[in-house]
C-alpha cells in the first residue's frame, strides 16, 4: 500500500494537534458515542449530555494586585504621569512582532483613530466585512465616510477577496478586513487589490490576538492593525484597545489624535493642538491588568487551538455540521469564538434556532453568531440623515442600496453557530461532550422538528 501524502494544511493540522496535545498532556484518542447518549433529547425531557460546569472568564491573577495597589496609592492613574501604559505598549508590540503599539480606550477608538490618521474623511468610502460586530462599520460612519460591504465567503466566515475590486469607486480610500472570531483573512489577496488602487489597509484584528497568517501575526499584515481588550476578549482588561504598525509617522499621528490633538514626534508643535483629536487614552490600571493577563495568553491560545483542532476533526464526521475552513495562507486562528455551519436539511429541516436551543439544553452553551449587519437599522438612519444627503448624491445612495445584496453573507448568517472562547479552555472530556451532544441531536433529528 502506498503512503498517503498530506497537503500542507493537513500537515500543519496534524503537527499542531500532536504537538499541542503533548504540551497539555492530552491524547488524541478515538472518539466513540456512548449508547445512552442517544436517549431522548434534553430539550424534550431527556438527560443532558454535559452536567458539569465550563471555565469562567475572565480569570483574575491575584499576583497583579500588589502593582495595582501601589499605582492607586501613588495617585498616578492616567498615562500622563505613569509608565505602565508605555510598558504595556512595548510588551504588546514585541508579542505581535510590530515596531510600535499605541494603547487606546477601546478597540472602537483604535479603529476610529487609525482611519482618521490615514485621512479617512467626510464623503470617502471604506470597504468592510459585513460579518462582524457593529463597531467595524460604525467607526466608518463616525469618520463621516460610507461603509461599502463586501460579501462574505460562507466557508471561511470572512470577506471574499474576489468581490472587493468591483466595489471600488473614485471615493474609495481604504479597506477594513475583519479577522472575525480570530480567523485570519486572506491578506495576500486583499493587499494585492489595495496596492493596485493605492488604498490603505486597516486590519480589524479586535478578535485576533496571536492569530497567524504565513508566519506573521494578524495586525501586522496591512498598514495598521487594531485590537480590543474588552472584558470578553482573549486578552481582557474590562475595556481597552491598541493600534500596531511599522509606520512611524502614522503612529505619531495616532498618538496625537488619541491625546486631544497635542503634538507628538513628527507631528510638529505649530500650536498646542496642531491637529483635531480626542481623548482616547488608556488608563494605567488597564495597562497593569493587561500586563498580568499577557502571562497566560500564549498557554490559553495553545489550549484553544488543540481543542479547536479536535472539534474540527470530529464534528465534520456528523452530517450537516461543517467546521469553518481556514482561508488560504491562514495558519492559526485565535478562536475568540469557535464557528461551524449548521445545515438544516440534514437535521429534518429543523430551524437553526431549534438546534441552538437543543444544544444548550444538552449543557453545551452556544449561540447563533452575527446577523446580517449590513441591514441594521442604524445604517438607514445614517444614510437618511441630512449630513449624508449632503455628502453623497441621491444616485450614489440609491446605488449603494441596490448593491447591498450579499447572498454569501445571508447564507452564512442563516447557518452559523458558535462556541464562546472560554468553552475551548475546557478539558478533553468537555470537548467529547460537545461532540456527543451534537451527535445525539443528529440521531434524534426526527423529533427535533416534531
Amino acid at each position: 500500500m502506498g503512503t498517503k501524502k498530506l497537503t500542507r494544511r493537513q500537515a500543519i493540522t496534524a503537527a499542531s494537534a500532536g504537538t499541542l496535545g503533548a504540551m497539555i498532556n492530552w491524547s488524541f484518542r478515538p472518539f466513540t458515542i456512548v449508547k445512552n447518549d442517544q436517549d431522548k433529547l434534553a430539550l424534550l425531557g431527556g438527560n443532558k449530555v454535559h452536567g458539569g460546569t465550563w471555565p469562567e472568564w475572565p480569570v483574575w491573577d491575584v499576583t497583579a494586585e500588589k502593582n495595582i495597589t501601589e499605582m492607586l496609592r501613588s495617585g498616578k492613574w492616567w498615562r500622563g504621569n505613569g509608565d505602565h501604559v508605555a510598558d504595556f505598549e512595548k510588551k504588546y508590540a514585541e508579542l505581535m512582532g510590530a515596531k510600535r503599539c499605541l494603547a487606546t480606550a477601546s478597540g472602537t477608538t483604535a479603529l476610529i483613530t487609525s482611519l482618521k490618521s490615514f485621512g479617512v474623511d467626510a464623503g470617502d468610502e471604506v470597504l468592510v466585512s459585513p460579518y462582524t460586530f457593529i463597531a467595524s462599520y460604525n467607526v466608518i460612519f463616525m469618520n463621516k465616510a460610507l461603509p461599502v460591504f463586501i460579501d462574505s465567503d460562507p466557508e471561511t466566515f470572512l470577506i471574499d477577496p474576489s468581490k472587493i475590486e468591483s466595489r471600488i469607486t473614485d471615493r474609495t480610500v481604504a479597506i477594513l478586513p475583519v479577522h472575525i472570531y480570530g480567523l485570519p483573512v486572506d491578506m495576500d489577496r486583499v493587499n494585492t487589490v489595495a496596492r493596485k488602487h493605492n488604498l490603505k489597509v486597516v486590519e480589524d484584528a479586535c478578535q485576533a490576538w496571536l492569530a497567524e497568517y504565513r508566519g506573521k501575526k494578524t495586525g501586522t499584515l496591512g498598514d495598521a492593525g487594531c485590537f480590543s481588550f474588552q472584558n470578553s476578549k482573549n486578552l481582557p482588561a474590562g475595556e481597552g484597545g491598541a493600534i500596531i504598525s511599522n509606520n512611524e509617522s502614522f503612529m505619531d499621528r495616532c498618538y496625537s489624535i488619541h491625546n486631544c490633538g497635542r503634538p507628538f514626534g513628527s507631528v510638529a508643535r505649530t500650536s498646542d493642538y496642531p491637529i483635531s483629536g480626542s481623548n482616547f487614552r488608556m488608563q494605567q490600571i488597564q495597562a497593569l491588568i493587561l500586563i498580568s493577563q499577557m502571562n497566560r495568553i500564549q498557554k490559553d491560545a495553545d489550549i484553544r487551538l488543540a481543542n479547536a483542532l479536535y472539534l474540527d476533526a470530529k464534528l465534520k464526521e456528523i452530517p450537516g455540521i461543517i467546521p469553518c475552513k481556514l482561508a488560504d495562507g491562514a495558519e492559526r486562528s485565535a478562536y475568540h469564538l469557535y464557528p461551524f455551519r449548521y445545515i438544516s436539511k440534514e437535521f429534518n429541516n429543523a430551524p437553526k434556532e431549534k438546534f441552538v436551543r437543543a444544544l444548550n439544553a444538552e449543557g453545551i452553551p452556544c449561540s447563533s453568531g452575527y446577523g446580517p449587519q449590513n441591514k441594521d437599522g442604524l445604517i438607514e438612519e445614517t444614510l437618511n440623515s441630512k449630513g449624508y444627503k449632503r455628502l453623497f448624491s441621491e444616485s450614489r445612495l440609491r446605488q449603494w442600496r441596490e448593491e447591498n445584496v450579499l447572498p454569501g453573507n445571508d447564507k452564512l448568517c442563516s447557518e452559523a453557530v458558535t462556541f464562546y472562547q472560554s468553552i475551548l479552555l475546557g478539558s478533553r472530556s468537555d470537548m467529547e461532550d460537545i461532540v456527543r451532544a451534537i451527535a445525539k441531536i443528529c440521531e434524534n433529528r426526527a423529533s427535533l422538528n416534531g
